[in-house]
């Protein structure tokens, strides 16, 4: 049997974290077995559903590398299916139609209550009897699937073991409603038939929903998956995640600044474990993944947790790999990385100091734009009248300079000049910092001077010797 996954969002807004795990745990099992995942758009809802929601659910699948082995399917395309499959069951008496109004069934409802009774539709309640009788062709009518009796639904659920429930407490619920529209419960279960799903991996939300799909794979003749339903994700509060607790979209921890990778290894490690590793790599995750590992309990989403492993993969991911997300980053500050040095190596001596891609596009546009102003605070503490003379011999040495390295930057400038006006490395390593840079803070002055080249360097520290003189001059 080739295990087949699938990931079955609906189009009504992004992809969020929740939906995003369930997405991953999907592909990573479909992986470790060998087997297929596929992609499936929910979308019978069809005022609630939107083009720009299946966009951005697509976008974000893409951005975390999710690629599916089938679809995307779109439910609205499959209308004829589920009419077909809803006279099958009509035909077979396992399916009727209703012709009690709402409005009758919230009388009956408030009876219920009133009463103490666990609210529910009941085929056999008098009024409803009455309303199917009176029933004239053509009147309006849902079709309901008559759901077994007598016995209990059983099911060997992944990650929480035996689920039992009992039949009784499952009513007849609406497979099409009045308007011909098909409800949820019935074409998840004709989807994954036709699409050949034997593993369903998705939130504890659905819980309630399993007896009675259940139930139709059964009564439409259809193998029956195989279930896991996964805790919920909460914030730092413990309350349930949500828009308050800051970004909850994929694509939002794009816009700030995450790499793909690491957010996969946070949803990975929130609600599933190996051991107390902490750090997978993609190949990692899919070989050792499984089902049973799934935590039962709620996970806790951490923020910190999650900065600190993006600032692993920025430091650790092959500089390539970072670079191709930096992109969108550096566009959208409004630079470009052509003009300058090789952006691998940029990345190579500025990531490890950065937690954000952001915070990488920040600190690396000195390479590649040339500014006009010093960081106010940095010139006001470096370039004073004392860091004239040792920026104007460094100015020297770099003029002379012919083996542009690391090292000889650092002995023939650096070191020349503190030693030739003996005085500490504090005394030019900062100024010529600021010069350089046009702030106080960057990786080591010699590799960032190697990086910019002999010309940019030139140029910036006479700027910074004209931003001292007019700053004595103004005194």
């Amino acid at each position: 049997m080739t295990v087949k996954t699938r990931f079955a969002p609906s189009p009504t807004g992004y992809l969020h974290v929740g939906g995003a795990r369930t997405a991953l745990y999907s592909w990573l099992y479909a992986q470790n077995q060998g087997g297929e995942f596929v992609l499936r758009i929910e979308d019978t809802d069809l005022e609630r559903n939107s083009k720009e929601a299946v966009d951005a659910i697509l976008e974000g699948m893409q951005w975390m590398g999710l690629e599916w082995n089938e679809g995307p399917y779109f439910q609205s395309e499959r209308f004829e299916r589920y009419d077909e499959m809803v006279e099958k069951l009509l035909a077979e008496d396992k399916a009727y139609r209703c012709y009690a109004s709402k409005e009758l069934l919230d009388e009956i409802r408030a009876e219920q209550e009133a009463n103490k009774e666990m609210p529910r539709y009941d085929a056999k309640h008098p009024k409803i009897v009455a309303a199917n009788k009176a029933a004239k062709e053509g009147d309006d009518c849902v079709i309901r699937f008559r759901n077994p009796i007598e016995g209990s639904v059983v099911f060997e659920d992944q990650i929480r073991g035996t689920i039992e429930i009992s039949n009784e407490q499952l009513d007849d619920l609406i497979i099409r409603r009045t308007d011909g529209a098909p409800t949820y419960n019935f074409v998840v279960v004709v989807d994954d038939w036709d699409m050949g799903i034997t593993h369903v991996v998705r939130g504890e939300d659905h819980i309630n929903n399993t007896p009675r799909q259940i139930n139709i794979y059964k009564a439409l003749g259809a193998p029956v998956p195989t279930f896991a339903h996964c805790a919920m994700i909460l914030g730092d509060d413990g309350a349930k995640l949500s828009k308050r607790h800051g970004a909850v979209s994929v694509m939002q921890y794009r816009d700030e600044g995450y790499l793909p990778n690491a957010l996969n290894n946070y949803l990975v490690r929130l609600g599933w474990s190996h051991g107390d590793q902490e750090i997978f790599s993609q190949q990692e995750m899919i070989d050792l993944f499984s089902l049973e590992n799934i935590s039962k309990s709620a996970s806790a989403f951490n923020t910190e947790k999650l900065l600190w492993l993006n600032n692993h993969y920025i430091k650790t991911s092959e500089p390539e790999y970072v670079a191709k997300y930096l992109k969108w980053h550096t566009d959208q500050q409004g630079f470009s990385t052509e003009n300058g040095p090789l952006i691998n190596e940029v990345i190579t001596l500025v990531g490890e100091r950065c937690n954000t891609l952001i915070e990488l596009a920040e600190q690396i546009r000195y390479f590649y734009e040339d500014f006009t102003q010093f960081e106010a605070g940095a010139a006001k503490k470096h370039l004073r009248g004392v860091a004239k003379q040792p920026l104007m011999l460094a100015l020297e040495k770099v003029e002379s300079l012919s083996d542009w390295t690391d090292e000889s930057i650092k002995q023939n400038v650096i070191m020349v000049v503190c030693e030739e006006l003996e005085i500490g490395m504090g005394k030019i390593g900062m100024p010529l910092r600021v010069a350089v840079t046009g702030g106080g803070q960057s990786p080591s002055v010699d590799s960032v001077m190697r990086l910019l080249g002999k010309e940019r360097v030139i140029s910036r520290i006479r700027m910074a010797l004209r931003f001292i003189e007019e700053r004595e001059a103004s005194l």
